[in-house]
């Protein structure tokens, strides 16, 4: 009994971890990273182990960086000055508490403000808020793409080890 309520916890945690790893009102990779760690305990933790899930939670840590990193690097992409860059990932953190609209919002205000204290002009700070849009979109691509490496391996130590 024990064992189908744990697997049951571990797939609605992945869905909805899955879903928040693209909605900024949940820590998606964390739950994801929860739902996993309830299906290696479901199975008393025989075929997915301790190894397993550190490497888990290194990719669930690892997904964090690249989403305040994303904004940033966009923005240098586009050729904005250093202190855009780093307006653009402070607009990321900000924009962390504010949920869609900030995660939205806060790179690009970040960007631009970060480009404007620069003195590169309007045209110059609507390039940085564009770079940190796209990085922001790059990053959360990036994101998903590690919490499916992360079911991944979970799926292929539950068959193979």
């Amino acid at each position: 009994m024990l064992s189908s309520l744990l697997w049951l916890l571990a797939i609605v945690l992945v869905v909805i971890g899955i879903a928040g790893t693209v909605l900024p009102a949940l820590p998606g990779p964390i739950l994801v990273l929860a739902g996993l760690v309830a299906g290696a305990w479901a199975d008393g933790f025989t075929r997915v182990g301790w190894l397993t899930l550190g490497l888990l939670a290194v990719l669930a840590g690892l997904s964090y960086l690249v989403d305040l990193a994303a904004a940033a690097l966009g923005v240098r992409r586009f050729g904005a000055s250093k202190r855009a860059a780093v307006g653009a990932a402070l607009g990321t953190m900000a924009g962390l508490f504010f949920g869609l609209p900030g995660l939205i919002v806060g790179p690009f205000a970040g960007a631009v403000l970060g480009e404007v204290w620069a003195r590169r002009g309007l045209a110059g700070a609507g390039r940085a808020g564009a770079g940190a849009w796209v990085g922001f979109l790059l990053g959360a691509l990036a994101k998903l793409a590690l919490v499916f490496m992360m079911i991944g391996l979970f799926a292929l130590a539950w068959l193979y080890w």
